[in-house]
């Protein structure tokens, strides 16, 4: 996601493994902070929260806002994150991101796949993205730009 207006910014697909969702994340994050100077910020979810994922993120000056697992053992987040203001907002807008996959999987041709082969898959996952971030962008340039700062906020 991109600045949390719901478009996909990047998508990849890997082979499931237990660990290729956060290898893909990074593998992403490397490329698109790259091209900046700023640090950038990412959302996850509570599967991210790991102290590899959130270490590397740091390497790529990039600021993880993961929820944080409480569950059995202690968050690999500290203050120097959690206590921002857009670590908050980040959390609260999560939910877009669980939209787009709901939309990919319902609407979208992901519920089951037919096609079989990494490089196949990968084709169809990043244009059903493509094609998500087309009908979202109507509405978006509908909105006027204060309604939607105030949604952000």
């Amino acid at each position: 996601m991109e600045n949390r207006n719901g478009l996909i910014a990047a998508a990849m697909v890997t082979e499931a493994d237990g660990y290729a969702e956060r290898d893909a994340a990074l593998l992403m994050l490397h490329e698109k902070q790259k091209k900046r100077k700023r640090r950038i910020t990412v959302g996850a979810d509570k599967a991210y929260d790991t102290k590899d994922f959130v270490g590397t993120v740091r390497e790529l000056n990039v600021t993880p806002h993961v929820s944080k697992n409480d569950k059995g053992r202690r968050s690999n987040l500290d203050r120097r994150t959690t206590r921002h203001p857009g670590y908050a907002i980040s959390l609260s807008r999560r939910w877009l991101v669980e939209k787009s996959f709901g939309w990919l999987k319902q609407t979208g041709p992901l519920r089951q796949v037919k096609l079989r082969g990494l490089e196949k898959v990968d084709w169809l996952f990043v244009f059903s993205c493509a094609a998500h971030n087309l009908i979202r962008l109507p509405r978006l340039m509908a909105q006027p730009p204060t309604r939607l700062r105030e949604k952000c906020a």
